[in-house]
């Protein structure tokens, strides 16, 4: 018995989902976390353990917590599915949308996966992710139009900083993160977890 190795990519070359036929694929199965990459072919991602799933909570709760007071944009969690502009369809661990430009979506476009890029957006790798692969869905939502984005990497102690327009910066950790101009006044302050 050969075992599967999540996430599970499916090419699907010779099969063109519509975007209400994948929708509709996610509806029909809501015990799996389906993603989309911008070239079509459907990624199976794995629940996470107990600690990944703990600082996802701590981080997208700081990134709560600050909008909450600013009340600049949305603020979405990891089971929000966006349809972005190059083409996938992704599921940041964190994610925000300026308020302006959610208010711009239909209440249909709304209710579904959003057809939008999140200004801003956070990954955190767990165990079983892959860097090179995160590293690539960083770019897939720089090359859709998301502004500032990090990618928390705790096994290295690094965080990835990606910015439209410029190269990568990689911090170690712990450091201090501001949210520039995307999120205004925004600081994560460093431990916020331990390995």
């Amino acid at each position: 018995m050969t075992l599967l190795t999540l996430p599970l990519q499916v090419n699907l070359d010779r099969v063109q989902f519509t975007d209400e036929q994948f929708y509709q694929l996610c509806l029909s199965n809501p015990e799996l976390t389906i993603e989309r990459d911008a070239k079509g072919r459907l990624i199976v991602m794995s629940p996470v353990g107990g600690d990944s799933g703990s600082r996802e909570m701590a981080i997208g709760g700081e990134v709560y917590i600050w909008n909450r007071k600013t009340q600049l944009g949305k603020v979405f969690s990891s089971s929000t599915l966006f349809k972005l502009p190059g083409g996938g369809s992704r599921s940041p661990d964190v994610a925000w949308v300026e308020l302006s430009r959610w208010e711009a979506l239909t209440p249909e476009q709304r209710q579904k996966f959003p057809p939008i890029a999140p200004d801003f957006v956070i990954e955190l790798r767990s165990r079983s992710d892959n860097l090179q692969t995160l590293q690539d869905k960083m770019l897939e939502y720089l090359q859709s139009g998301v502004r500032l984005s990090w990618l928390f990497n705790p096994q290295n102690q690094q965080v990835e900083i990606y910015r439209q327009g410029q190269t990568k910066e990689v911090r170690s950790l712990p450091t201090q993160l501001s949210g520039e101009d995307v999120l205004p006044g925004f600081v994560l302050e460093f431990p916020l977890f331990t390995d």
